[in-house]
This record gives structure tokens, sequence and C-alpha cells, in this order.
């Protein structure tokens, strides 16, 4: 149910998803969906939930390397056509939708944001940079800059892009 719930979200966004079409596509009966969630939203948040998995907190001995690490996983998530789909079709669904919004802001951005805080830490604490940098506004900055290289590609290769980025936010 939950890989279903997430393929549709990919395909048709929030919004235009059903239960019905979550049921056929997992291959279950519509009760069987209700026996485990009241509605629509408990199944998506769950479903997003699911992807928490994929938390990654490197701790290679430098930021650099803990920031190498943290984009290579994004890339392998997002830059599928599974990921670029389910990016658009999630910034589309929370655009028009906040009950969708803030599923998606507490089951799969603060979980991210939460574990990005642990490696600016770090960072911090071997002084390779100022001991006052939001490391929230780091990783909301840099989520901005990986959603932007993934709609207007550059030349470069998105992760050289977001790591310059990057440096140029860390200096």
């Amino acid at each position: 149910m939950l890989k279903a719930s997430l393929e549709l979200l990919a395909e048709v966004g929030f919004e235009a998803m059903s239960i019905e079409a979550i049921a056929t596509r997992a291959g279950v009966g519509k009760s069987t969906i209700y026996r485990r969630y009241s509605n629509k939203d408990e199944l998506i948040a769950d479903a997003i939930e699911s992807l928490r998995e994929e938390v990654l907190i490197p701790d290679t001995g430098t930021l650099w390397s803990d920031m190498d690490a943290l984009i290579e996983n994004a890339a392998q998530i997002t830059l599928t056509p599974m990921g670029r789909q389910a990016v658009a079709m999630i910034v589309s669904s929370a655009s028009s939708n906040p009950e969708f919004a803030q599923i998606y802001w507490d089951k799969y951005l603060q979980p991210r944001r939460q574990a990005f805080e642990i490696v600016i830490e770090r960072a911090k604490e071997r002084s390779e940079i100022p001991a006052n940098l939001d490391s929230g506004l780091v990783f909301d900055t840099m989520s901005g800059i990986m959603l932007y290289a993934l709609i207007f590609p550059s030349t470069e290769s998105w992760a050289a892009y977001i790591r310059r980025a990057l440096s140029l936010l860390l200096k």
C-alpha cells in the first residue's frame, strides 16, 4: 500500500489520488486500507514516513566529505525518472494543499533537516565553519538549490553545481 501510494503521488499528485486508486494499484480492497488508515492523509503520511530509512548522517571527519556524501545520497534518490516525477508532484501538491505540505514537512523534510544539523554541528566543533552558522537556513538553501538545479540544469553536473553553490554559502 505504501509503495502504491508513493507511486500514485509521483504520477498524479496528492489531490488527484484516491483510496480506491491506491487499493487498485496495491492489489488490495479499499476495506484493507480503511482497517489501517482512517483517511488518505494518514496513509500518505505513513508512505512518506517509509522513506525515512534513507536519512543519511555521514561522519567522514570533514565537512566537505560529509557534504559530498549528502549530495550523492540526494542524487541517487532525486535524479531517477521516478525521483524527478515525485519531486514535481510533491512541489505541486504542497503548493496547493497546506495539509499535504505539513505532512511532507513533518514526515520527510524535518528528519532530514535534523540529520543535517548533526553534520553542521560536527563541522562547528571541528572549527570548519563559523559557530553561529544557522544549520536550518543552510539546509533550506541547499534544498532550494537542489530543486533549482533539478528544474534548470546547468552545463556542469547536478552534484558539482550544488557543491559550488554551497561553497559560496559556507565560506
